[in-house]
């Protein structure tokens, strides 16, 4: 029988609770046969995703939590993180690949998150976000 395994955080607004949170699902991740190479996709968006929810989304206030629920099998991984913030709209993060936003400090980690992931969305209010990882089938060098 194939590996499968679901689970929910809840996390306290503390960016101490990123490695808590990536530990158990690369884990996971890790159980169900994910490449390096998706491994350390996976811990980018993740690190990423958890940072903004808890400084932008719940602006770092250790009243509020941010909630992670992730499934992941032999085929993909799927996480929801929901923070307790109002939202945003992810179309107006500038592209931080264009020249006239290199030197702005923000926009990097959504683009980041949409660069390493599958598919990646969020709800209409803009404080959950799915992402999705597929598992790719390593291939060694010497062709085994």
């Amino acid at each position: 029988m194939a590996a499968s395994y679901d689970q929910r955080l809840v996390l306290d607004s503390r960016l101490d609770e990123v490695s808590r949170a990536e530990k158990v699902v690369l884990e996971a991740v890790v159980a169900c046969n994910f490449s390096d190479t998706d491994q350390f996709a996976i811990k980018l968006a993740l690190e990423e995703a958890l940072a903004n929810a808890i400084k932008h989304g719940n602006e770092s206030d250790e009243g509020k939590h941010v909630t992670l629920e992730f499934h992941v099998d032999e085929r993909k991984l799927t996480i929801t993180i929901c923070d307790e913030g109002t939202g945003f709209d992810p179309q107006r993060v500038p592209d931080p690949t264009l020249d006239e936003n290199i030197e702005k400090p923000y926009g990097r980690g959504v683009w980041l998150i949409k660069t390493y992931m599958n598919e990646v969305s969020y709800n209409d209010q803009g404080n959950c976000l799915t992402m999705v990882k597929f598992r790719t089938h390593a291939t060694s060098s010497s062709g085994r």
